[in-house]
């Protein structure tokens, strides 16, 4: 029997601040994003949606998405296709006894060569940027010690692993550095989006250490870890705390695809530099040690006009003239990417198959000439260079950038070459088959900007309030089957954290055909709705639901889920 239900439970909003006023000739903005009071107009529009259904909200999304505002370097771009793709370092475990594998990850500052001739200074896993890739097997479980030796405290949330609790990187259970607690440093958001000196009696802190156990019994997938500190998750991932984590099963590796050299894992992000090589990042607080938040031209989110794949900008791969399979993150804090593969000097579109999304195989093959892709979004291509001309620059595009961020990465086609790879139509029988009529309830959440206290503050809520981790906002039964009803204002990619959802519909039509598979996040376009179908199964726990626009996500668009 279905059970309609509101999304949360009304409680006592947090008092933010606001934020200052820009000071730097770098913080203009391309017109890509909203302006404050463009932004906070727009909970206008919501309440028209909230009036008139899915059926006004499928008309709104025809707007085009804003997503924020870019910043723009200030040293000299190097040319596109220069930089040979890097390829991140597989971690080898300290240890495989007793049916498990552990790991040991240093979290420390480095610097390191991004753009040629420049040193910038990085905040990392391991030392490198990207992070260290894990890969790991379906069922055999992984723990992962994080050694925290950067000058702020740290969370590492594993993003797409079906995780218990206490290991899922909830933004309060802190790793804190070495005498943090006598340098008068604060945990969370003491005087910023979250309100006063808000604290969450359920933290579970340590000092320096800590180990994440993931055990990893789910479908075979490319997922990736980052920070997930409550207030500047944003910031510390551009600085540099994001890897990937690869689960394989033996049914995966049987099917024949693309393997081996033929597998490249493709980390896309952006970033700006300022004039010394550093990062730039429109921080209130620069330190990340107080005041959270951004600059009010980025508060719909920050871009940069730099495009990195693997921590190289806009590198190019020598590869044969055989299938390739391509694992693509969208790890940008903010940015779309609609990708597309072109030949130099043409801009015709080469088709190419979705063979996976964020949580592993599709049932079949999907075929397709451009894809859009959200932050946070994963998805699993093949891509068929025997079918382009042996010497022919095949270069890989985003259709919504301009200038410099249209360019993303570059293969060119050495040599041709044996290839026994292939893509089966079917590709997996082990998708779950929820189906509407098994859902016991049936949720409705809004995502949209808003004023998050009696100060007036600007900020981003679910269902009209802000994240409080002493809120429980959402309660599901362990086993229940549940329908979700979300709708944006903006540009929102919405992520569940423990589970794995089909999409049912956009905007009361069928899902678009890159919505296929399991999901772990969905990005609505302005004005859009969707239906979202899960089964809250796998651990007891509190858990989160947000929206994966960083800047969003720091700005209060998060909330607590508590599964019973």
């Amino acid at each position: 029997m279905r059970e309609p239900t509101t999304g949360r439970e009304p409680t006592a909003r947090r008092r933010p601040t606001t934020a200052r006023k820009p000071t730097t000739r770098q913080e203009a903005t391309t017109g890509e994003g909203p302006t404050r009071r463009q932004v906070l107009a727009v909970g206008g529009t919501l309440a028209v949606m909230a009036a008139g259904g899915i059926g006004v909200a499928a008309g709104l999304s025809r707007h085009p998405a804003a997503t924020g505002a870019q910043l723009r370097s200030a040293v000299p771009l190097p040319p596109p296709y220069q930089v040979p793709l890097p390829l991140p370092a597989v971690l080898k475990p300290v240890a495989t006894t007793g049916g498990a594998d552990r790991y040991e990850i240093v979290q420390r500052e480095a610097t390191a060569e991004i753009l040629p001739g420049v040193r910038t200074r990085l905040w990392t896993y391991g030392g490198t940027f990207p992070g260290p890739t894990i890969e790991s097997r379906r069922g055999r479980p992984v723990t992962v010690t994080h050694r925290n030796e950067l000058p702020v405290p740290t969370v590492v949330h594993l993003h797409g692993g079906r995780t218990p609790a206490e290991s899922d990187g909830y933004p309060t259970d802190l790793v804190l550095p070495r005498g943090w607690e006598h340098t008068g440093g604060h945990a969370g958001g003491p005087t910023g989006h979250h309100g006063g000196s808000m604290r969450d009696p359920r933290a579970v802190t340590s000092t320096l250490t800590r180990a994440y156990t993931f055990p990893l019994d789910q479908r075979p997938a490319l997922l990736w870890y980052h920070d997930h500190r409550m207030d500047f998750t944003a910031p510390a991932i551009w600085r540099g705390l994001a890897g990937l984590h690869l689960v394989r099963d033996d049914a995966e590796e049987a099917l024949g695809l693309p393997a081996g050299a033929r597998e490249l894992p493709l980390m896309i992000t952006d970033r700006a530099f300022a004039a010394d090589g550093s990062l730039d990042y429109p921080s209130l607080d620069p330190s990340l040690r107080g005041r959270p938040g951004v600059r009010e031209p980025y508060l719909a989110g920050v871009t940069g006009d730099v495009i990195l794949v693997n921590g190289a900008p806009w590198p190019v791969h020598e590869v044969d003239a055989a299938r390739y399979r391509l694992r693509v993150l969208n790890a940008s804090n903010a940015r779309h990417y609609e990708l597309a593969f072109v030949d130099e000097g043409d801009d015709r579109t080469r088709a190419f198959q979705q063979i996976g999304a964020d949580q592993g195989l599709l049932a079949n093959p999907v075929d397709h000439h451009t894809l859009p892709v959200a932050p946070a979004e994963r998805y699993d291509l093949v891509f068929d260079f025997s079918r382009v001309p042996v010497g022919t620059l095949v270069r890989l595009v985003n259709r919504l950038g301009s200038g410099r961020t249209r360019d993303v990465m570059a293969f060119r086609v050495a040599r041709k070459a044996p290839d026994d790879s292939r893509v089966p139509r079917v590709l997996s029988t082990d998708l779950p088959d929820w189906r509407r009529a098994d859902a016991v309830r049936v949720r409705d959440f809004s995502f949209r900007a808003g004023r998050m206290g009696e100060d007036g503050g600007h900020g981003w809520l679910i269902g009209g309030l802000p994240f409080d981790p002493a809120r429980t906002d959402v309660t599901v039964r362990l086993g229940d089957i549940e329908v979700w009803r979300i709708v944006a204002d903006v540009h929102h990619p919405v992520h569940l954290h423990l589970t794995g959802f089909r999409v049912l519909s956009r905007g009361g039509k069928d899902p678009l055909p890159h919505d296929a598979g399991l999901k772990d996040t969905v990005s609505l376009r302005p004005g859009e709705s969707a239906e979202l179908i899960t089964r809250w199964d796998g651990y007891r726990g509190r858990y989160l639901f947000h929206c994966h626009n960083a800047e969003h996500e720091d700005m209060g668009m998060m909330a607590n889920l508590e599964v019973v």
